[in-house]
């Protein structure tokens, strides 16, 4: 079941599989380290994957961008090799990766996280624009959900039901008069992440930023590169770039941890009060029930519907 791909499916148009058209660079400051981190995004080829390496280091710096190799959830997503060689914060990246359809990238850095750059996908968003992306010679592999699957804990819950496109629904609530009760449902299709959600920035409340800092955690972290809340203020000269904000991020975050599934998914997602040791519990939990997905292929209509974050791919297929 896992591996249907239907027959009669085959005579319909597909989607292409896609990566970058050429090398696109960024130099950031690591959120949690605070040191200088370059990092690379370099053409791959069909059935490559996203594939992070560290060149920083003496042992094997290859670490896959897939949901079996999540080893820390509490601050961001962070995915480790058997070596134990980890690359920290790549949510935002994953997310401009899912919201632009790129399958296929070798991602290079010379540090152990994702540049913070401004806290949000929008950085990642526009190298890849800048470089534009190339369709290759094989479709693109996507991840149906077949049934509802669903994870609580008491600090949250997330779910993922059957729907004929990805779309997250998210909720938040918090005492802080910046934010209160805050929900967001949103199709992610047809350049729906670019637009709606890849400025949104990640945040914080001031005293858990000076507790992190204290232990030598969030180093990198600034104005610059977060919204920080002091009780029931926005610090941030700027202010905010959508009254909500922060839900917008959350929903950000979701795709991002999501697209670690190795594939996009087909499906409904739902979150209330969910961070990213839920997302990736659910994972876990959606590749447990080989009765709960299946891969497939876009076609048809759906190409339509693509994650493409409005960057078409050239004609020509590589």
């Amino acid at each position: 079941m896992q591996d249907r791909q239907m027959q009669d499916r085959k005579i319909e148009k597909t989607v292409c599989q896609r990566t970058l058209k050429d090398v696109a660079e960024l130099t950031g400051i690591g959120l949690h380290s605070g040191s200088p981190v370059t990092l690379r995004l370099r053409p791959a080829p069909a059935d490559h994957g996203i594939l992070f390496h560290r060149t920083d280091v003496a042992e094997d710096g290859a670490v896959a961008a897939r949901w079996d190799r999540v080893h820390d959830t509490r601050m961001c997503s962070a995915v480790a090799n058997e070596d134990g060689v980890s690359v920290g914060t790549v949510e935002h990246l994953m997310a401009a990766l899912a919201g632009c359809g790129i399958d296929n990238v070798l991602i290079e850095l010379d540090g152990p996280e994702v540049p913070a750059v401004d806290g949000s996908s929008q950085p990642f968003v526009d190298m890849i624009r800048k470089v534009g992306v190339v369709e290759l010679a094989a479709d693109r592999r996507v991840i149906r959900v077949l049934k509802p699957i669903s994870v609580e804990t008491d600090h949250g819950r997330a779910e993922l039901v059957p729907a004929d496109v990805f779309s997250v629904d998210f909720e938040i609530e918090f005492q802080s008069q910046a934010i209160r009760r805050q929900h967001l449902r949103l199709g992610v299709v047809n350049g729906a992440f670019c637009k709606e959600l890849a400025n949104a920035r990640t945040f914080g409340f001031m005293h858990e930023v000076e507790a992190m800092q204290k232990a030598g955690l969030a180093r990198g972290g600034s104005l610059d590169n977060a919204i920080v809340i002091d009780g029931d203020t926005v610090l941030n000269d700027g202010g905010l770039r959508h009254d909500d904000e922060f839900v917008r991020h959350k929903a950000l975050d979701a795709v991002g941890d999501l697209y670690l599934a190795g594939s996009q998914i087909i499906g409904a997602y739902r979150g209330e009060r969910a961070g990213h040791a839920i997302n990736n519990q659910l994972l876990r939990k959606l590749f447990d029930d080989p009765d709960a997905w299946c891969y497939d292929v876009l076609t048809g209509d759906e190409s339509k519907t693509a994650m493409d974050g409005g960057i078409k791919a050239e004609a020509a297929r590589v």
